[in-house]
């Protein structure tokens, strides 16, 4: 295999943290609104965390995807 084909290789694995980004935001959303539906009264204390994970999860979507583009650009 030659550098570039392993360099599109990289940057695609490393862009499908994106999609993982993208089902670990929609699983704490949906946690989120099963256990609110349970015990509406404790879902007012929750939503500072229901957002805190919401940014970390998206965060870490958005790293990879820089960093898919950063081995994508490399000039080596």
């Amino acid at each position: 295999m030659d550098a570039e084909a392993a360099k599109l290789i990289g940057a695609g694995l490393a862009t499908l943290g994106m999609i993982g980004a993208g089902i670990g935001v929609g699983t704490i959303f949906g946690s989120f609104l099963t256990g609110a539906l349970r015990n509406p009264s404790a879902a007012a204390s929750q939503i500072g965390n229901l957002f805190v994970g919401a940014a970390l999860a998206e965060a870490l979507g958005i790293l990879s995807f820089v960093l898919g583009i950063i081995i994508f650009s490399y000039k080596g």
